[in-house]
C-alpha cells in the first residue's frame, strides 16, 4: 500500500506539474502513513491552506453557539449592525445557502492586501446577491469574512486571536499561523504552454481571513483531520460536530463538504490559494482521513488524490512518469513555438516540457501523441508518428511564426489557414 500512495504522489507531480506535493493517511491515532514527490518537505513543510480554513471558522462559529453567545438562526445584523446582506441567517452563511455573491467587490482579494471589515462592508451592500436566502447551493468567501467577524464581536477579540488561542494551541498545532513562517513552501503558477513558473504573490487577506488565510503543515492537519474525524471532543462536542456534519445541501453541511468514497462518507474541506491547493478529508465513521498539500495554483483535483491515498491504487503497476522539471529557459528552437496549433481541423495542445516539444490532441483527452527534442539546432521527433523526422518552424519575413511542418503535416494556428499552402497529408 505504502508503494501505491507514493506512485500516486509521483504521478500527481509529474502530470500535474507541481514543484512539491505531500500527502498523508491519517487515523484516530495520528498518521499513519506519508510521502512526498518534487522538492517536499516532509511532514512539517508550510504550505498555504486556501479554504481549509473555513473549517476553523466554522468551528469558532459552532463553539459561540454552544457557549450561547449566537444562534445559528440569527440574521447577521443582528451581531454586525447595519451592513449588506445583514438579512441572512448564520446558518445559511456556513453553509453557502445564503444566496450572497461569492467573491467581495474590488479586486482579485486572493491577490490583494486586504482592508478592514469597514472597508469590506462599505464596499458590498447586499446588491450583488445572486439567489433567495435557502434557494441553492452558491459558495460565498464573502460570507465567512462575514462569519468571521460575527465571531469576533461575540467574543471580543480579533478572528486570528480566536483560531490561535481557541484551536490551534489547544491542539499542539504550533506549524499553522496566518503568515507564512521562514522556509514555508513558495507559491508557483506554470505557464501551460511553456512550463515556465512563476511567483504567485502573497497577500495578508485582511477581513476576508476567515475565508482563506491560513498557513499549515501535513503534521498540524492530520491534528485537525482527528477532529473532524471525532477524536477531539474537547474541542468541539460531538453532538455539534454531528450537527456540522449534516448535509443542508447533497454535498454540504455547516461549514463542511460532503461526500462519499469506496469504505463511506467523508467530511472535510478543499482549499486553493493562488500558488497552493490543498484537501483534507476524513471518515466520520471510521476516523481514516488523508490530507494533500501542494505549491501549485493548478495541476490537479485535491480532493480526488486524497481520495486515492485513501483507497490505493491496486491497479498501480511499479512504472511511474519521469518527474517533472520546470523549465528554466525555452531554448532559442522553440521560440514562440508553444501554444495552440491545429491539424486541419485536428486542435494541438503543443507544450514544451521536461527539455522536449509534446504535441497533445485536445480531442483525446490532451494525449501525447508526437514529443520532439533539440537534436543540434533542429526540433526533432523522439515519439510518436514523427519519430525521427524534422519539425521546421516557417517563419513570416517579419520573424513571426507562420506554421510548423514535419514532412506533408502543416501546423497552423487556425482550422485550414488560407494564408498556408496546405499540401496533403496522411490522417493519423
Amino acid at each position: 500500500m505504502s508503494d501505491q500512495r507514493q506512485r500516486l504522489l509521483d504521478v500527481a507531480q509529474a502530470e500535474g506539474r507541481l514543484t512539491s506535493v505531500v500527502g498523508a493517511v491519517l487515523d484516530r491515532y495520528g498518521a499513519v502513513w506519508a510521502g512526498g514527490a518534487g522538492d517536499a518537505p516532509g511532514l512539517d513543510g508550510q504550505y498555504r491552506i486556501g479554504s481549509i480554513t473555513k473549517t476553523l471558522t466554522a468551528v469558532l462559529v459552532m463553539q459561540a453557539r454552544d457557549a450561547g453567545l449566537l444562534d445559528l438562526d440569527d440574521p447577521l445584523s443582528r451581531h454586525l449592525g447595519d451592513v449588506g446582506y445583514g438579512e441572512v441567517t448564520v446558518r445559511d452563511a456556513l453553509a453557502h445557502t445564503s444566496g450572497m455573491q461569492s467573491e467581495p467587490r474590488g479586486e482579485w482579494w486572493e491577490r490583494t492586501r486586504g482592508g478592514d471589515f469597514t472597508a469590506l462592508a462599505r464596499a458590498n451592500d447586499g446588491s450583488g446577491r445572486v439567489a433567495g436566502p435557502g434557494e441553492l447551493f452558491h459558495y460565498s468567501n464573502l460570507g465567512y469574512a462575514l462569519l468571521g467577524e460575527v465571531v469576533a464581536r461575540r467574543t471580543g477579540a480579533p478572528w486570528r486571536v480566536l483560531v490561535a488561542e481557541r484551536l490551534l494551541q489547544p491542539l499542539g498545532m504550533r506549524a499553522t499561523s496566518y503568515l507564512p513562517r521562514p522556509g514555508a513552501q513558495p507559491g508557483w503558477s506554470v505557464d501551460h504552454f511553456t512550463g515556465i513558473r512563476v511567483h504567485e504573490p502573497l497577500a495578508d487577506t485582511g477581513a476576508m481571513a476567515p475565508a482563506g488565510q491560513l498557513w499549515s503543515t501535513l503534521a498540524d492537519l492530520v491534528t485537525w483531520g482527528q477532529v473532524l474525524g471525532g477524536s477531539r471532543p474537547d474541542v468541539l462536542a460531538p453532538a455539534t460536530l454531528e450537527e456540522m456534519r449534516q448535509p443542508v445541501t447533497d454535498d454540504y453541511g455547516l461549514g463542511l463538504m460532503l461526500g462519499m468514497h469506496p469504505g463511506g462518507r467523508l467530511v472535510g474541506h478543499n482549499g486553493s490559494m493562488p500558488g497552493f491547493l490543498a484537501a483534507l478529508h476524513v471518515d466520520p465513521d471510521s476516523g481514516i482521513g488523508a490530507v494533500v498539500l501542494t505549491n501549485a495554483t493548478t495541476g490537479i483535483d485535491p480532493r480526488a488524490l486524497a481520495v486515492s491515498l485513501i483507497e490505493g491504487d491496486p491497479d498501480a503497476d511499479d512504472t511511474r512518469p519521469a518527474p517533472w522539471r520546470p523549465t528554466i529557459v525555452l531554448p532559442p528552437e522553440a521560440h514562440g513555438v508553444p501554444g495552440l496549433w491545429f491539424w486541419g481541423n485536428t486542435a494541438y495542445d503543443v507544450r514544451w516540457h521536461n527539455e522536449g516539444l509534446e504535441l497533445r490532441s485536445m480531442a483525446r483527452g490532451n494525449v501525447v501523441t508526437d514529443r520532439f527534442e533539440v537534436v543540434g539546432l533542429r526540433l526533432v521527433g523522439t515519439l510518436g508518428y514523427h519519430r525521427g523526422e524534422v519539425l521546421d518552424v516557417v517563419r513570416r519575413p517579419d520573424g513571426a511564426i507562420r506554421n510548423l511542418q514535419c514532412a506533408t503535416f502543416v501546423y497552423t494556428r487556425t482550422p485550414y489557414d488560407p494564408d498556408v499552402a496546405i499540401p496533403g497529408g496522411h490522417p493519423r
